[in-house]
């Protein structure tokens, strides 16, 4: 090892070291000398390969493509970081509410984007720019957000320009659907057979919920017929 000369300094040895924050991804510019809850090193992986794929997308040649064909690959990664957060957490459990509170409070994960994940309706949306109607000229959200089957024959298939998301309908099996084809796990996600079991427990959860409403719906339809009929009739003595 080299020493580093005097006159360096601390800078020098932070570059050896690869800490100095001219060297560093854009996420961990953002937590820099900051205190990282437990757990982080989960995910810390993770992330470099999406900051990695990121950076592949930016520096991709853009020959050929509008301009905003040349951001939509950008789109795609931001969402597929922010869903491995949001199932790091939703999901898996695999990181603590005060690690995802940091990740979000510090911009590492999309606050917003996430937020909007957890309502009905928005369950798969592809980015905050597809409903934001002031980007659109006709004052309309993305096509994206038009489920396929309501579609005219011209707009089966066409990605969003702002996008490039094919549709992120709830109702549309598999979204989002990307214009570079239908929409995989990759390997930055969590595997095939992990969202299988996710899907088998959502399964006999919402079987679980569906029996309990329907045993309320018949105590309740039972108490509506006994006051209906009112008390039972006392028999008169003769």
């Amino acid at each position: 090892e080299i020493s580093a000369p005097a006159a360096l300094g601390s800078t020098y040895l932070q570059r050896r070291r690869g800490l100095h924050p001219a060297d560093m991804s854009g996420w961990r510019l953002k937590i820099h000398r900051k205190r990282v809850p437990k757990g982080f090193d989960k995910i810390e992986d993770k992330l470099d390969a999406f900051d990695e794929k990121m950076k592949e997308a930016v520096e991709a040649s853009h020959e050929g493509l509008r301009k905003n064909e040349t951001t939509w690959p950008v789109t795609k990664f931001h969402w597929l970081r922010n869903r491995f957060i949001y199932e790091a957490y939703y999901k898996k459990k695999i990181i603590s509410r005060e690690l995802y509170d940091f990740l979000i409070r510090n911009k590492v994960a999309d606050g917003a984007l996430i937020a909007k994940w957890k309502k009905k309706g928005y369950e798969y949306l592809c980015s905050m720019l597809a409903i934001d109607k002031s980007a659109s000229n006709f004052g309309t959200t993305s096509i994206c957000r038009v489920p396929l089957n309501k579609r005219s024959q011209e707009q089966q298939v066409l990605p969003a320009v702002n996008t490039g998301c094919v549709s992120c309908a709830s109702c549309d099996k598999g979204a989002p659907i990307w214009w570079d084809g239908p929409f995989k796990r990759t390997d930055l996600m969590f595997s095939d057979e992990e969202e299988e079991e996710d899907d088998d427990e959502d399964e006999e959860k919402e079987g679980a919920d569906k029996k309990g409403e329907t045993n309320e719906a018949e105590n309740e339809e039972d108490n509506v017929e006994e006051k209906k009929e009112g008390p039972p009739k006392k028999k008169q003595k003769t």
